[in-house]
């Protein structure tokens, strides 16, 4: 009887879905057929009856235990009390793989739900607002923000969470554990999503494409605000006046000039992020951790057309459109496109006849605030512009230029 049970455990023990969704009876008459093949073999019969019996009370046995809990099955390498698919992300076994796209999975019941992703297909719909779900189990996260359930609690403060996931990421932000971790430049990271982007540095991929302009970008969110360009989509509208933006974080941002106790700065001139090594203030936070990157030398967004590096991203992005030629900012009167919205309302003023730069000196009002202070230094007498050889001083920079070619003997033809 103990070999009985032995063969019968190791023919369990291949199956990766649990005993109830397999074929149990047949397993059981495969079992009694090669007991009675091998009865008439050896014409052993007497102790046949007992051995079936025994065979079927060891499958009671097995099924009672998924109402105790009991797990009889260890993984060796990390403790884990499961089945054998528990050990593929072991082994690096994909035995699933879907025909459309190539991609592989562990366990059947994630390559189900991916194949839903080719069919589009939406079946669970939210009763409370329009939204559908591929999903039964996302609808189900998905209901929380109707009820506001949030039954994950964080033990070292008082944040409560929807998801299991969301409060094992926050957990890390007290314990400081960054469990993901770069293998070419050994950059550790909180979240998988995290080190995934950080990847894509190094290997320059851009996996979400425009289909309009064919721009292409390493992030999702990139895309998706992109294509709002082309469709002038804002989305975003503050409550307490008429501006819209669209992207949220600019959003954010405005808010502040309605609160009063980020409004009252921009008056009083209160600035209370200070630099701890040149004593420089600064009203946002923001300003402060980019102007650090001056004193550390730190320029943490790199350009991957060329080797050169900058200390903020904004300064990239214009950076990299000297690589492209891309122009998004186009006049709406004459078409004419700039690299950079500044130009773009600079030169909108060429039709608007607008010149909000005024001399407080003088009538004189200019359309630019560079121009305005070059005529300010012909009533303050300020020559900014000294040659080194002759120290000869000069309102514009131009006219230092000019001079200079006077010693240098460089005149043009």
């Amino acid at each position: 009887m103990k070999m009985v049970e032995e063969d019968v455990k190791s023919e369990i023990e291949i199956y990766e879905e649990p005993l109830h969704t397999r074929d149990t009876d047949k397993i059981v008459k495969d079992e009694i057929g090669r007991n009675e093949n091998s009865m008439q073999t050896q014409d052993v019969d007497t102790n046949f009856g007992k051995e079936v019996a025994d065979t079927m009370e060891f499958y009671h046995t097995k099924h009672q235990v998924r109402h105790i809990g009991d797990k009889l099955y260890q993984c060796n390498r990390s403790g884990k009390k499961s089945l054998i698919s528990h050990l593929r992300p072991h082994t690096g076994d994909k035995p699933y793989q879907c025909s459309k796209c190539d991609i592989c999975f562990t366990k059947k019941s994630n390559f189900i739900s991916h194949q839903i992703t080719h069919t589009g297909e939406k079946q669970y719909q939210c009763s409370q607002c329009d939204k559908a779900f591929a999903q039964r189990k996302t609808l189900k996260i998905h209901m929380k923000t109707h009820t506001g359930e949030k039954p994950y609690h964080c033990s070292q403060c008082a944040k409560a969470f929807s998801k299991k996931s969301i409060l094992i990421e926050h957990i890390r932000t007290h314990t400081g554990e960054k469990p993901f971790q770069c293998i070419q430049c050994n950059k550790a990271f909180r979240l998988q999503n995290h080190l995934i982007r950080h990847q894509r540095t190094h290997t320059g991929e851009k996996p979400y494409q425009c289909s309009i302009c064919d721009k292409a970008f390493t992030l999702k969110f990139n895309l998706i605000t992109h294509q709002k360009t082309h469709s002038g989509e804002k989305p975003y509208k503050c409550s307490q006046c008429d501006k819209a933006f669209s992207i949220n974080c600019n959003l954010k941002f405005h808010t502040r000039s309605h609160n009063r106790k980020f409004h009252t700065r921009s008056h009083k001139g209160e600035k209370p992020y200070q630099c701890h090594q040149c004593k420089k203030a600064f009203g946002e936070k923001r300003d402060l951790i980019c102007h650090q990157r001056t004193h550390t030398g730190e320029k943490p967004y790199h350009c991957t057309k060329c080797v050169k590096t900058f200390t903020r991203k904004g300064i990239l992005r214009k950076h990299l459109r000297t690589h492209t030629g891309e122009k998004p900012y186009q006049c709406n009167q004459c078409h004419k496109a700039f690299g950079e919205k500044y130009e773009l309302i600079c030169h909108q003023r060429t039709h608007t006849g607008e010149k909000p730069y005024q001399c407080s000196q003088c009538d004189k009002a200019f359309s630019h605030g560079c121009n305005l202070i070059t005529h300010t230094r012909t009533h303050t007498g300020e020559k900014p512009y000294q040659c080194h050889q002759c120290n000869k001083a000069f309102t514009h920079k131009s006219n230092l230029k000019k001079h200079q070619r006077t010693h240098n003997r460089d005149k043009p033809q």
